[in-house]
């Protein structure tokens, strides 16, 4: 199965670089994006289009504005009671190459990163083999949200996720075994 990034580039504007990110917006303190007080990222574009998805106003890669990586690391560094950042969506492993510039500087400051993405851990898993960014990226992830919203799963009382199909996976643990690890339960770290 051949599986390729959506996207890099849209009409003159670059998607995938080092030194910025095409976000939707931030929000500073999140306890609901994941375990503990979160700072997280919500990046504009995304090919999946989910029915009922919860940002739709992420979908569009046109939208939204560009950001340095160096303003959000300024921004979180402002917190020093974070526990970790969270990259959400949109699809922020379209823009892998920022991402991954960011998720550096995250792991620098001991902080955890959860990454939700529409795409399922078995499909990154080709994808990753043939994007180096990503492959790296994925393997500095502490936890992943996998898989599209589908509307017809939707389950309010899930942890960290909207419907039944997706997964919240250890990837430190998933990375050692090549096959998801799910955390069931309470995810802490």
């Amino acid at each position: 199965m051949k599986v390729t990034m959506v996207m890099k580039e849209f009409k003159g504007l670059t998607l995938d670089n080092n030194d910025e990110l095409r976000i939707a917006g931030i929000v500073r303190e999140s306890i609901v994006d994941g375990p503990g007080i979160r700072f997280v990222i919500f990046c504009q574009g995304c090919p999946h289009n989910c029915r009922g998805c919860h940002n739709p106003e992420t979908h569009d890669f046109k939208s939204g504005y560009s950001c340095s990586i160096d303003k959000l690391v300024k921004a979180i560094d402002e917190n020093p009671m974070l526990q970790g950042v969270t990259f959400s969506g949109g699809e922020p492993l379209c823009q892998s190459a920022g991402f991954l510039s960011l998720a550096k500087e995250v792991k620098a400051r001991k902080l955890n990163l959860l990454i939700y993405t529409g795409y399922t851990f078995e499909v990154l898993s080709e994808m990753r083999k043939s994007n180096a960014s990503l492959d790296e990226l994925l393997n500095l992830t502490d936890i992943l949200v996998d898989g599209p919203f589908e509307e017809e799963q939707k389950d309010l009382t899930l942890q960290y996720r909207g419907s039944r199909n997706q997964r919240v996976i250890d990837m430190k643990l998933s990375d050692e075994v090549n096959a998801p690890v799910l955390i069931d339960g309470d995810v802490s770290l």
